[in-house]
């Protein structure tokens, strides 16, 4: 089901205003402020007395296949905890990537991660690019020399700090070509069921980013969320979703928020010089993009941002992805990287309170 305009203009209004690129400020910073360097692609977490975690993994500038796991790039995986409803945030545990290798198959480079609770306390589910995996046979040929498959695994504990000695087990990996690799959890928990773990998938080409979710039974659905028309033809990655709040014209109706990230294209793009100029020419480096659902109907997404990003950083190249959003007592939590002019991408944070969210939905 769709919704009429002036509520989908609603929900444009209240995304635009928790992802507002001026009033966001840094709280994790990339370990150097140049090119290539990054911090995020994780989620943020409450705990029941009221600390925020937050997960992400370093990406340094250079080249991953710089000996097994020796080069930078994906280089440290770090979860931050404030104690202080958000003002400052303090590195509490760290992984390397020797740290988060799995059996004989060595990680490369450390991608998307996220913390979710459980019944036992907690888990971290993490993605990182391994060694001696292999391609299909029917498509090996495509494996460049020194890469690796993407794949995902949990890390369980009966609390934050414990997570450090749990042991790292395979969650989910996946032989089909057409989604061979699978990276950047996000978690999503509804209140009528239990939580659902997305993630993205690439083929065994590269040619595009893609969005699926894991069923309880493991099944991997790939299908539900397709890629836009322009903008966003080949990538539509989703990095969170979040039930809109109940308030102001949406006191009786039930509708979830879609983050993602798109591109037109997974290389860079030559732009016209006569014609309009954008980011990257909407390329490579992930922009963002808004979508929604109604009643939990993840069959029928309806795109807000069908001929233009939603979210453009107004620095640097203009990139801005892996957005979060944790809904609180006191209002919503966004965190995504966001380009710098420094071409840096930190991991910025803003907050809405409940009162802004009311005001905005009323």
């Amino acid at each position: 089901m769709t919704l009429p305009l002036p509520l989908q203009e609603k929900l444009s209004n209240l995304a635009n205003a928790l992802i507002d690129q001026k009033r966001a400020r840094v709280i994790v910073p990339a370990q150097d402020q140049s090119t290539g360097f990054w911090f995020g692609g994780g989620n943020m977490i409450e705990s029941p007395e009221g600390e925020l975690y937050v997960v992400g993994r370093y990406r340094n500038y250079g080249d991953s296949r710089t000996g097994i796991g020796a080069g930078e790039r994906g280089l440290e995986l770090a979860i931050f905890q404030s104690s202080d409803q958000g003002d400052s945030f303090e590195k509490v545990l760290k992984w390397s990537k020797a740290d988060l290798n799995v059996g004989k198959t060595p990680v490369l480079s450390i991608e998307g991660s996220a913390l979710r609770w459980t019944d036992q306390g907690v888990e971290l589910l993490v993605s990182t690019e391994k060694d001696n995996i292999g391609y299909p046979k029917e498509v090996e040929g495509f494996l460049k020399p020194g890469t690796g498959v993407w794949t995902i695994d949990s890390l369980k504990a009966d609390s934050v700090e414990n997570l450090k000695k749990a042991p790292v087990t395979p969650f989910l990996s996946s032989e089909e070509p057409n989604w061979l690799h699978v990276k950047d959890p996000f978690v999503y928990s509804n209140p009528q069921s239990e939580s659902t773990v997305f993630c993205c998938t690439h083929p065994f080409n590269w040619a595009s980013s893609n969005t699926a979710f894991v069923e309880n039974d493991g099944t991997v659905v790939s299908d539900f969320f397709a890629r836009g028309m322009s903008w966003d033809v080949a990538m539509t990655r989703g990095t969170a979703l979040l039930d809109v709040p109940m308030v102001g014209a949406f006191e009786e109706i039930d509708a979830t928020l879609v983050f993602y990230d798109g591109g037109e294209c997974v290389r860079d793009l030559d732009q016209h010089k006569e014609a309009v100029v954008r980011p990257r020419g909407y390329s490579c480096e992930e922009l963002g993009g808004l979508a929604f659902f109604s009643d939990g109907d993840l069959s029928q997404i309806h795109r807000l941002s069908r001929y233009f990003p939603s979210f453009i950083s107004p620095y640097g190249t203009g990139c801005s992805r892996y957005v979060d959003v944790l809904a609180t007592s006191r209002g919503l939590f966004a965190t995504w990287q966001q380009s710098q002019e420094d071409l840096s991408q930190p991991l910025v944070m803003n907050f809405l309170s409940n009162a802004e969210v009311e005001s905005i939905l009323s």
